[in-house]
């Protein structure tokens, strides 16, 4: 049995996704978080199949929150073999109900998709297909959900032998939690905090990032260290701005978001700008069954909601719906998108344009010059809303390269992360004991803008772990 406590890093170590840290504790294996790598496709293919360690070797599962960089690869861990409990808050494992499923549902029909072309290709070859299987399947996720065990925030929780845990609300996203893990087991109490995503303060909807206890050792993202946002306040102005000029030339406005969070707020924002009467009250659509399912969720934990959001419910009027609103399910009105006329704006997953009804909208629309494409979240390196965002000449969809010739806005003040000065002062409340910081979620580039100033700021040890690094945390 292990005597101190031993963290390994497996996922967002040196790059922004696929959360995944390795604690033991007192001979018990702890994951904190379970996400998906996104980036090259088979890169990711092969690290998200592949995991580094025996599934069912993993005695918990902690879990930040619901977005997919983060719990992702929980149906496939549960499928080989883990069946202990998931913890977490009460709206992550609500949101991971529609995440998860739409998830798999998204592989089995990309794993069709591939499947048929391939059978084409082998006949006309006079050959035998090399067939593939999605990573998991619908069945697979409905497995994970009995295990998600709900936690409140604040109250410390034993969850293995001679360790706690506590959380707080991260301010990143509905039901996002910061938390501190606690052993006693040893001769000495020690504690390790991971950050999960510390969001932002004045976000819409959710509640601003909460400060931490003192810890001795933390795991903190830097997805935006060295970088600076703009204010928040400037959003609403900026965002009317663009619809304005897009609508005036006529102009279509697709705007690939993120289904939990993102999506809600920018309904909420262009509710206030539309009774503000900032902008024309034209068509807007929510095309992303995924968000409609997340947006119930939202709707039913509307204690997490901040004091502005909260006046809605206090007024019995819906946040999330307004005259001009239509949220699409059906496989035919998104395609039926395509035949309307005049401007109009469209919100569809996913956020960083690597699969969903998002890559069919930007097919149809980005050779014209007319319209907008309007990036509103973080876009890991070699993805599709990447290129899009770096406005590169030709970028590739559905594997076929296509002009980029409508306009390319980039909204960065609804920006779910922390920038660099928000992270130090986020830090800044827990940092009088720190021993040592352990960088994760963020790209090389990032890491070492942040890492000086966190060593000058608070005089603490700073690494950027590379993945499989392992620590013995000292009591």
């Amino acid at each position: 049995m292990l005597e101190w406590m031993k963290l390994t890093f497996w996922g967002a170590a040196r790059t922004v996704t696929g959360s995944m840290h390795h604690v033991e504790v007192a001979g018990k294996r702890y994951l904190l978080d379970c996400g998906q790598y996104q980036g090259r496709r088979k890169e990711a293919e092969m690290r998200n199949r592949n995991f580094p360690f025996p599934c069912d070797s993993i005695d918990t599962v902690v879990l930040s929150h619901a977005h997919i960089d983060h719990s992702g690869n929980l149906p496939l861990l549960v499928k080989n073999g883990f069946s202990g409990p998931i913890i977490t808050s009460a709206a992550t494992a609500d949101l991971c109900v529609p995440m998860l499923t739409d998830s798999a549902f998204i592989q089995e029909k990309d794993t069709e998709y591939v499947n048929k072309r391939r059978h084409r290709r082998a006949a006309g070859a006079g050959s035998e297909p090399e067939l593939v299987a999605p990573m998991y399947t619908v069945p697979d996720a409905e497995r994970t959900f009995p295990l998600f065990v709900s936690k409140a925030l604040h109250t410390i929780h034993e969850i293995g032998p001679g360790l706690t845990y506590q959380s707080f609300d991260a301010g990143h996203m509905l039901g996002s939690t910061s938390m501190v893990l606690e052993d006693r087991s040893g001769a000495a109490p020690i504690r390790l905090a991971f950050s999960g995503d510390v969001g932002r303060a004045g976000l819409p909807i959710i509640r601003d990032p909460e400060a931490v206890p003192p810890v001795d050792y933390l795991i903190m993202e830097s997805t935006y260290g060295g970088r600076h946002h703009k204010p928040i306040a400037d959003v609403r102005e900026r965002l009317a701005s663009i619809i304005q000029r897009t609508y005036a030339r006529g102009g279509r406005i697709i705007v690939p978001a993120f289904a939990v969070g993102r999506t809600q707020q920018l309904v909420l924002v262009l509710h206030e700008l539309i009774e503000a009467g900032k902008i024309p009250s034209f068509p807007i659509f929510v095309d992303s069954p995924l968000a409609v399912n997340v947006t119930e969720v939202f709707r039913k934990h509307s204690e997490l909601f901040d004091r502005d959001t909260a006046k809605f419910e206090a007024s019995h009027e819906d946040p999330f719906g307004f005259r001009r609103l239509k949220y699409i399910r059906e496989v035919s009105e998104s395609k039926a998108l395509n035949d309307l006329r005049g401007p109009f704006l469209v919100i569809s997953a996913s956020g960083m344009c690597e699969a969903g009804r998002v890559l069919h909208h930007l097919k149809n629309n980005i050779e014209d010059p007319r319209n907008t494409v309007l990036i509103t979240g973080y876009q890991a390196e070699n993805t599709l809303g990447r290129k899009i965002s770096e406005r590169l000449p030709e970028v590739p969809v559905f594997g076929e390269p296509v002009r980029l010739r409508a306009e390319v806005a980039v909204l960065d003040e609804l920006s779910g992360h922390a920038d660099h000065d928000e992270l130090l002062a986020w830090m800044a409340p827990l940092a009088g004991h720190l021993k040592r910081v352990f960088l994760v979620h963020g790209e090389p580039a990032q890491q070492q803008a942040l890492i000086p100033a966190i060593r000058e700021k608070f005089g603490v040890e700073v690494i950027a772990p590379e993945r499989g690094q392992s620590f013995d945390l000292a009591y």
